[in-house]
């Protein structure tokens, strides 16, 4: 395939978007030869390679790099290319969202990454300062057709004398941001503005906060610079994986399709309630619950927890050893407990050395008593009789019972959940707590919460996990799999065997336990498990990512903080987020005040001041709010007038429910190709609900609603990171009663709509 020469000339409109659809279409009959050429590929080594063992295992490689390279293509099969850059010597260059090349000749690029160094003209060329290139086009596609273009011309002469020059392909911009909400975030990677790219293509190395108001796309951003860090940094990524962060399920499940249409499928999404492995945090608490548990004094009340089951008896403890009681008195476990914590491991890894000193003081009580000498001399028992005697005792139940009473093997789950039922355990591990504090964490078992999950994660670090017993688990469990693929070999000794030459040649005839044994048959399906970096990350607790990025960053605690420490020790983070929409009341003031205590002055900020999603006339109306949240704050600069002035009213308390629904439907009835937000307090949220569903069934409810729906109830928690074509908000009052930071929260419902905006007051 030879490069593509592009359009010569000036042509109609119509002749020009048939000329890209030409060049468009032979980029996709590229990736469906692509297709048909792995498959016959495969197909011919099937048939060379026959059924031998050496075979199957070059048939399994190439399925899997032609699975990838088929995955990667589908990833972005719509919309591959959407821009070409014509420079000012004539030559003219495709960019797209993967990088294509022709592998038939000199290895030209038919297609630049978005990503590429070579590509970032396209998205910092402006009249003034054009960097080489003449004109920039904008292509616009549906599926596979093209269906429009837009033409910039860089040429200073002939600029547009009435364009926002500050602002590229504005045309592509503007129609993007005014075309219907899907229900899914899109990528931007059509339209990123030169604040956005600066970002994007910040250096890995170091922690990069990016801060910005509402609209100005600081989610875009984050999801576009994971995309950039694995296609600029694979070596380093790949093995490591990147860690995204959002703030709920909800909001997760509307960004998925983002980094899949970047071709980047190796990020791990995970909110705060999924970061530690086999814990589910769905459990309702009070915010002032939450709050608690997210500060920092909750690590001297786990580190007390844990201290608090290292126990000494009061009264000494008798232990029956066949049929002979042995006498374990306090003072023996108090410095065996003593010479424990002194070693400085971890709970679980220190018990081995309490059980040493136990054991070994317990062992001289047998010594003495069946090695005296009965002449008064020295005890007749050598170091090889006191070694027996210890090894005998480790293995006495009643002893090992002891053992575990006095110092437990604790998981953090047991640890957090004993400490929560219990009040007395509450009380001593909790002293600096007031009484209402401590009753705060008293609940019954029975799942967890978002605020849970750093603490489970802070027990495990105090806990530790004794590699030995890991380490011999993992070898009971090989050896069940080992001894099941052992029974199929026996089983398939009786099947038919494999004649792998012609016997009428004389050629040997084997059996299928000839080819393989049980080791490799294990090794085998290893193999074929073998999960992702992700996956891998996602299951394991002290993983090390090589990048984590946080959004709604605002919203974390203290407590959480430490957990995304952890999780990146070599501190190469992008944080985003916007401190005038904090509403969880241990979120974060500011990010000095979060960032300090793991990086100190170590740390970059940046902002995004150019509002994109939100029209000039809703920030009008949010602008005012911001005042009251913070003088010092202002609010980012719209680029656009949607032509809806926002509006306000009052109504009856008892009028609430109804005079929502009749407006929901008469906004539902407007937006035809688009999605209406109802944003309600959260003690409203279910009598809102029930009235909208009965007038409108198509709405969706909850915190994981269907957000293709064209109407959606939410909280503004349940809100936070979305964003719909209309919003209705209800009871503004009563949604900044409902917390210390409640304009905080209608500051972000205010902020939700990409056109128009209602507003529904109470009367009082």
């Amino acid at each position: 395939m030879s490069r593509h020469s592009g359009v010569t000339g000036e042509l109609p409109l119509d002749d020009e978007i048939g000329r890209e659809q030409e060049y468009v279409s032979m980029l996709y009959g590229r990736l469906d030869g692509l297709r048909d050429q792995a498959a016959r590929r495969l197909t011919e080594e099937l048939r060379a390679t026959g059924g031998t063992l050496q075979a199957r295992s070059q048939r399994d490689s190439s399925v899997t790099m032609y699975a990838e390279q088929v995955e990667q293509f589908s990833a972005v099969e719509n919309g591959l290319c959407f821009g070409r850059l014509d420079g000012d010597d004539g030559a003219r260059h495709y960019v797209g969202r993967i990088g294509i090349f022709d592998t038939t000749g000199d290895y030209d690029p038919l297609l630049m990454d978005w990503r590429a160094p070579a590509a970032r003209p396209f998205y910092l060329a402006t009249a003034a300062n054009p960097q080489g290139v003449r004109r920039r086009r904008h292509l616009r596609t549906r599926q596979r057709k093209v269906t429009g273009l837009n033409d910039e011309v860089l040429d200073i002469a002939s600029a547009s004398p009435t364009a926002h020059e500050e602002l590229t392909g504005e045309a592509s911009l503007l129609a993007a941001l005014n075309a219907g909400r899907t229900g899914r975030m899109r990528d931007i990677v059509e339209t990123i503005q030169a604040e956005q790219d600066e970002i994007i293509r910040a250096d890995l190395p170091g922690v990069l906060v990016v801060q910005g108001g509402p609209g100005t796309g600081k989610t875009a951003v984050a999801l576009h610079r994971a995309a950039y860090l694995l296609y600029t940094h694979r070596r380093e990524l790949s093995t490591r994986g990147v860690l995204l962060v959002g703030p709920n399920a909800t909001f997760l499940r509307y960004i998925s399709q983002v980094l899949p249409a970047l071709a980047e499928t190796g990020v791990l999404l995970r909110t705060q309630a999924d970061l530690f492995p086999g814990v589910r945090a769905r459990r309702v608490e009070s915010a002032e619950a939450a709050a608690l548990k997210g500060r920092t004094v909750m690590v001297d009340v786990l580190t007390a927890a844990v201290r608090d089951r290292q126990r000494v008896p009061d009264e000494p403890m008798q232990i029956e050893v066949e049929r002979e009681a042995l006498t374990l008195d306090p003072e023996v476990v108090r410095a065996a407990r003593d010479r424990a914590r002194r070693s400085g491991r971890p709970h679980n890894l220190a018990r081995a050395l309490f059980d040493v000193e136990v054991v070994h003081a317990l062992a001289d009580q047998v010594a003495e008593r069946i090695g005296a000498d009965p002449l008064g001399g020295e005890n007749l028992l050598d170091e090889a009789d006191r070694a027996e005697i210890r090894r005998e005792l480790r293995d006495e139940p009643e002893l090992r019972a002891a053992l575990d009473e006095l110092w437990p093997v604790l998981t953090p789950q047991r640890l957090l959940a004993d400490l929560y039922a219990d009040p007395d355990r509450i009380a001593t591990a909790a002293p600096s707590l007031t009484d209402a504090e401590r009753a705060l964490l008293h609940r019954e078992p029975g799942g967890w919460t978002p605020a849970d999950v750093p603490l489970l994660d802070e027990a495990a670090e105090l806990l530790g996990e004794d590699e030995r017993a890991a380490a011999a688990r993992r070898e009971r469990i090989r050896s069940l799999q080992l001894e099941y693929a052992e029974g199929v070999l026996e089983i398939a000794r009786g099947s038919r065997s494999i004649d792998v030459e012609d016997e009428a040649d004389g050629g040997e005839i084997l059996g299928v336990t000839d080819l393989i044994d049980a080791d490799r048959l294990l090794e085998r399906q290893e193999e074929s498990d073998r999960l992702t970096t992700a996956q891998r990350a996602a299951a394991d607790r002290s993983w090390a990512f090589g990048h984590v990025i946080v959004d709604e960053a605002q919203e974390l605690s203290p407590m959480a903080w430490r957990l995304l420490m952890r999780r990146c020790p070599s501190r190469s983070m992008t944080i985003v987020g916007d401190v005038a929409q904090t509403g969880a009341l241990a979120g974060t003031p500011s990010w000095r005040e979060a960032l300090t205590p793991y990086v100190a002055d170590r740390w970059r900020l940046t902002e995004l001041t150019v509002s994109y999603r939100t029209p000039a006339e809703i920030m009008a109306v949010a602008a005012d709010l911001l005042t009251e949240i913070d003088a010092s704050l202002r609010p980012p600069r719209s680029v656009r007038e949607s032509g809806f002035p926002p509006w306000d009213r009052t109504v009856a308390a008892d009028r609430l429910a109804a005079e929502l629904v009749d407006a929901a439907g008469r906004e539902a009835a407007d937006l035809t190709d688009g999605r209406l937000g109802v944003i309600v307090p959260a003690g409203l949220v279910d009598e809102v609900a029930a009235a909208v569903t009965a007038a409108l069934p198509e709405a969706a409810v909850g915190d994981q609603p269907e957000l293709e729906s064209r109407v959606v109830v939410l909280t503004v928690a349940q809100a936070k990171g979305l964003e719909f074509d209309s919003v209705l908000v209800a009871d503004p009052d009563r949604i900044v009663a409902e917390s210390p930071r409640g304009r905080s929260d209608l500051y972000v419902a205010l902020t939700r709509a990409t056109q128009r905006l209602g507003v529904l007051r109470v009367e009082g």
